[in-house]
């Protein structure tokens, strides 16, 4: 098993490579076995805090691995409106709830969840069942 430690912001030549697809929770933890997707065995160990994005790439200590991050599809809402207002209704809703949320000019996305989208479809929104990435918006307070 390999132990992955940093963020890494340039390839490494000669680096054994894999790609690793991690859900939006998965993305979130600091310790975490998993396998990456050509099925190597992994280990991550990661700064508490950090929140691993689509595209980040993560090395073991020696730099004799690199892994690139993914995002894998799961359960999703895709939330809908018949206005730009609607729309915003629905973000303030879901954020009162503090619902991860990733956000489009037309359309909102949350993981799966019957009650929030009973709420929404109540509210007169849109609502559909996708298995896709999801990668919610960070806090307030992370620097871009």
């Amino acid at each position: 098993m390999l132990t992955l430690t940093q963020l890494c912001s340039t390839i490494l030549e000669n680096a054994r490579q894999f790609h690793l697809s991690l859900t939006a929770e998965e993305r979130c933890r600091s310790r975490l076995h998993c396998h990456s997707d050509e099925g190597e065995s992994l280990y991550l160990k990661l700064p508490r805090g950090i929140t691993l994005q689509p595209g980040d790439r993560l090395q073991n200590e020696e730099g004799t691995v690199m892994v690139m991050v993914q995002a894998k599809a799961e359960p999703t809402l895709k939330v809908m409106a018949a206005t730009p207002l609607g729309l915003l209704q629905a973000a303030y809703h879901l954020g009162n709830r503090h619902v991860p949320l990733e956000i489009h000019t037309d359309y909102l996305r949350l993981g799966a969840d019957a009650v929030l989208q009973t709420l929404l479809e109540q509210r007169g929104l849109k609502v559909t069942f996708e298995v896709a990435p999801f990668c919610p918006e960070r806090g307030a307070y992370h620097a871009h």
